[in-house]
């Protein structure tokens, strides 16, 4: 008798290429965030916001993956990518709770206007996945990564969209690694691009 696999259990082998491993850990959420708040600080006040840019990938990317790493050596949920849909309902609002902590300062303090427009559009696109996570589960990974690259676009100008394939390869390697259904893969890469671009330009 075999176990049929779904995308909301982890695979018992999941022997990952070098691609696939550039593609989900390397490229995880993390280190968009991290490069998007730093990118971002830079494009709004140069070396103070580069300041503020620290701030934004401590609470938006730093204290989010501690919570994610605590969890894990407590056996809460299985390693940082938080594989099982039900573990993300119990993630995602510590989450939330970290970005909305930083966007409260940066309201407080009077960071750069588009440092706020960064984080209040990566709050509204968190707020979304966890809604949709309660029934289905949307890829992070594609969302925050799509999501990223759309604001850059908006500050820095439409060449940024040269590292498209980038995205692509975090989709792709979410996919083959089985981690997420195709469906899954492109509706946060909708989800991050639209929501996150929109709320961004709307208030920077």
């Amino acid at each position: 008798m075999t176990a049929t696999l779904t995308p909301d259990a982890p695979t018992p082998a999941r022997a990952k290429s070098p691609l696939t491993a550039v593609g989900t850990d390397v490229l995880e959420p993390r280190t968009w965030i991290i490069g998007v708040t730093l990118l971002m600080g830079w494009h709004a006040d140069r070396l103070t916001g580069i300041g503020w840019g620290l701030v934004a990938a401590v609470f938006c990317g730093v204290v989010p993956m501690l919570w994610i790493k605590w969890g894990q050596r407590r056996g809460y949920w299985g390693d940082r990518h938080v594989r099982r849909r039900q573990d993300r309902l119990i993630v995602l609002p510590g989450v939330i709770i970290s970005v909305a902590t930083c966007i409260t300062l940066m309201f407080t303090l009077s960071a750069p206007r588009e440092m706020s427009a960064l984080v209040l559009a990566m709050l509204a696109t968190l707020v979304a996945i966890l809604a949709i996570t309660t029934a289905w589960k949307i890829s992070v990974h594609t969302a925050v990564s799509a999501g990223a690259l759309v604001m850059l676009a908006f500050a820095y100008g439409p060449w940024v969209l040269v590292a498209v394939p980038l995205v692509a390869l975090v989709g792709w390697s979410r996919v083959v690694l089985r981690d997420h259904t195709l469906a899954q893969v492109l509706a946060g890469t909708v989800l991050g691009a639209v929501l996150a671009g929109a709320v961004f330009t709307w208030l920077r």
